[in-house]
């Protein structure tokens, strides 16, 4: 998987196509991703000893292919390629503007 938590993304396909967030959390497993403040749905909790149920409101997962990450340049959706630096480590650098990503 190419996208990492806390990379800036940008959803490109879905009922929240066009919003950009952070990367809270990855699902490497299962190929998805939780992004803050996208995929919004309800949950419903139950109640317990420690407190009385609620809906909540939470991010769920989205899959890795409906998100592109943010060139920090042109501040756009890009691809992720993989480049070496100097002293030969695999780093990952945006298609668009051949910028580092980490």
């Amino acid at each position: 998987m190419k996208i990492k938590q806390g990379d800036k993304v940008v959803v490109i396909a879905g009922k929240d196509k066009g919003k950009e967030g952070k990367v809270i959390k990855t699902l490497r497993n299962e190929n998805r991703v939780v992004v803050e403040g996208v995929n919004i749905v309800k949950k419903h909790i139950k109640p317990n000893a420690g407190g009385d149920g609620r809906i909540a409101e939470v991010e769920a997962p989205l899959h890795v292919s409906n998100v592109m990450i943010i060139d920090p340049k042109t501040k756009k959706g890009t691809r992720v390629g993989y480049t070496t630096n100097k002293e030969g480590k695999k780093i990952r650098v945006s298609r668009k503007s051949n910028e580092k990503l980490d």
